[in-house]
Parts: structure tokens; sequence; C-alpha cells
């Protein structure tokens, strides 16, 4: 089994590579290839990831390349991880948006349509680069914003599937607070990517019993500090949203906070520069402690599940992933790209039926879906009005005078990745 990895020089990659070492019998993989553009630092991680396999015993052989179409060649799955532009375009897409006192935040708002008119066409062409080498290779997009990426691939016709870590994350925390086993834990995870509700958990499976209202009465607290909104916000709601709403439900005080503080893309450029240092010490061969501070925890253990289920080896029979719609939430059309949990297997994810969704998320998702469609317009087609209509639709922005000083800024700060700027 042949594994790609597009975006392979990522500081992200060696606890995908831990995941790959742990879990061979999930994943047997007996050719990994690395892909990246930055020489020096597919260099580095590539020698970490050698040593993690030598140290674990595995004994699948680790390539590197700059080479996209060998790297590709011939792969079972291609895995996409890609930040075009790297941190110094995700510190521009933090800081600009609070210019015009709207949150700035590299997946949604401002930022993130800035973010997918950079990176959809890099991901199409790639994806087409992917179906002349091998037609039957399954791609899984873990680059955001994964919903509109992975809606443009399936719209182009390619065998994908988008991939966030936001539902694994919550499987473990709650398993933790439950002493049960992660895979006894099934989410009601229901909206978009990063626009997602857990409504109900359930032990044993989809129809088991659902202990959320035991969680929120037992746990309530250390569930609000770590999504960092109040608990009485959970209490009446009577559903986790991901972390991601505080961006929607505390708008104006996440803006404040964000004006005084350092950007995380900051943060991450220090953090990644510390990391590089130490995969360049030959005596490391293990993912170090400072990685889980990077971001995307448990995103090995997610990607092996979904591509072990792609590809026939095994993997958890329901997986939370991103899809076509197709009538699972029917207030949206069949080919939004939802993030719901599926039942997953060689011909792809099959959405599973979804209870009536609660107005209160529906007319959120549905405003988020139709940003989406313009978003999506506005990175295959270009040009400043439709950008404009994109942020004007997006509920973060929806004022003229803010979706027009941010028009010029994201153009501004952009023109170098935007081919008709």
């Amino acid at each position: 089994m042949k594994l790609t990895v597009v975006g392979g020089g990522s500081t992200y990659t060696p606890e995908l590579i831990d995941g790959f070492a742990r879990l061979r019998d999930t994943l047997p993989i007996t050719e990994l290839v690395l892909v990246d553009p930055a020489a020096d630092r597919l260099d580095l991680v590539g020698g970490l990831a050698r040593r993690i396999f030598a140290k674990q015993d595995h004994e699948g052989k680790i390539t590197t390349t700059s080479d996209l179409d060998a790297g590709v060649d011939g792969a079972d799955a291609v895995l996409l991880q890609l930040r075009i532009g790297g941190q110094a375009a995700r510190e521009q897409d933090e800081t600009w948006p609070l210019e015009c006192g709207c949150v700035g935040q590299e997946t949604t708002g401002a930022g993130g349509l800035a973010k997918a008119l950079r990176t959809v066409p890099v991901v199409l062409d790639i994806a087409e680069r992917v179906r002349r080498a091998n037609p039957d290779a399954w791609i899984i997009d873990f680059t955001n914003p994964v919903g509109i990426v992975t809606r443009a691939l399936l719209q182009a016709g390619h065998k994908a599937v988008g991939l966030c870590n936001v539902a694994i994350g919550f499987q473990r925390k709650f398993a933790g607070l439950l002493g049960v086993a992660p895979s006894e834990v099934h989410l009601d995870h229901v909206g978009l990517n990063h626009l997602t509700w857990e409504r109900a958990v359930r032990i044993g499976g989809p129809k088991g019993e659902n202990v959320l209202p035991r969680l929120l009465a037992e746990h309530g607290d250390a569930i609000a500090d770590d999504l960092r909104l109040p608990r009485p916000v959970l209490d009446r709601l009577g559903v986790v949203p991901s972390y991601y709403l505080r961006y929607f439900y505390a708008h104006d005080e996440v803006v404040r906070e964000l004006g005084t503080k350092p950007s995380r893309a900051a943060e991450v450029a220090a953090m990644e520069k510390e990391l590089l240092e130490m995969y360049g010490d030959p005596a490391l061969d293990e993912k170090p402690a400072l990685l889980a501070k990077r971001g995307g925890a448990f995103y090995s253990e997610a990607a092996v599940d979904l591509a072990a289920a792609l590809l026939g080896g095994g993997g958890s029979p329901y997986q939370v992933v991103n899809t076509y719609n197709n009538g699972t939430l029917p207030f949206l059309p069949d080919d939004a790209v939802i993030e719901t949990q599926a039942a997953v297997g060689t011909h792809g994810p099959a959405p599973l039926p979804a209870a009536p969704v609660d107005p209160l998320y529906a007319g959120l998702v549905a405003n988020v879906t139709a940003y989406e469609d313009l978003a999506l317009e506005a990175a295959l087609r270009g040009g400043r009005d439709r950008v404009f209509k994109a942020l004007l639709a997006h509920p973060l922005v929806g004022q003229y005078a803010y979706a027009d000083g941010l028009t010029d800024r994201l153009i501004a700060h952009n023109r170098e990745h935007l081919a008709w700027a």
C-alpha cells in the first residue's frame, strides 16, 4: 500500500508518522512518500519520519521528493495538508480583518475566504495530476477551509473526502470523561466544517444511550472552559458547539481579544522554528511533546481510520467526514458539503440519516452554506465583485461597508496568489 502526503514538509507530519507507525495493523503501509517544495524542511521532517518508523519497527519505506508527479505516481491514497503562502499568509489572514472590526481567523470569515482563494486552484491542479497518475486513488483533504476545498474536489469529479480533527477531539475528550474506550463513543455531529454541534453522545453506536445530558450536568464547567464559552450557554443550548462557534456567539468579544495579543500565526511560526531545530537532531526518534501545542490533535488517528476504511483494510465503521449532503440535511442542496457521521467503505462515505435540525442551528448552517457557494465561485472564477458578494454573505461580515473594505484588503494582501488580481 502506497500513501503520499502532499505538504509532507509540514511540522504536523511527525504526528501523522507516529500514527502510521503505531497503527500499522489497521493501515499496513509499505511505501510512504512525503512531497513538499521546501527541500530544507522536507529533509528534516523526512529524517525524523524514518527514525520514528525505525524505532517502532515499521518496515515501510519512507521517501521524500519535491516532484509532485513522481510522488503521487501509483499512490493508493493522497493526503493533502497544504498552506499556500505559509505562516506569513496566515499572519495576514488573522490581522487585516481586524482593521474593519471583523474576526481575523484563517478558516472562517474574511481570512478564511482569503485562504480559500489561494488554495482551491492549487488543490485542483494537484488533484488532476493525481487522477492522471492513478484515477482510482482516494484524495483525503485536511487542507483548510476543508468544506470549500472538498466541495471543489467533488464538483470536479475527484474521489475525495474531507477530514477534520474537531470530531475526533470531542470523541476522545468525552471518552475520557466517561471512562470508556473512544470506539464506544458515537457522536450525533451535525453542521459544516468548523460550524458543528454535538447534539447527542451515544455509547455503543448510533442507537446507543444518549449520555450528553449527564456529560453536561457532571462536566459542563470543564467543557465550557475548553470552548471558552459561559457554562449557562451550554445549559441553555443543551448541545456542545464546536469551539469555532465562539467566533459567531461571541464575535465582538473575540475581536477585542484578538486586537490585544499576538496572532496565533506568530505563535505557531515561533513554535515551528523550534520544532524544525528539534527535527534536525539525529538522536530524536519520536514526536516531541511540543508538537501537541502546534494543533492537529488526533489527526493521525483520524487519518489512519479514514484511509483504512477507504482502502478496504479496516477502520471504524462510522466516522465523521466532509462529503456531499445528498439529502441528509433537507434544507441544504444535495451538492452542499456537510460534516457528518457516515458509514465509510471502499465506495466512499455514506452519511447516516440525521434527525431534524433545530432552526437555531439550521439557519446559521444555511447562511454559511450560501457563503461557501459564493466563496467557491470566487475561488474558481475570480473577480472583485465575486469576492465582495461572498464577504457580504458571510454572517461574520454582513455589512456592505465592511465587505467593501475587506475586499480591498483581501486582494491587496493576496495579489501574488491570485492569478486574476
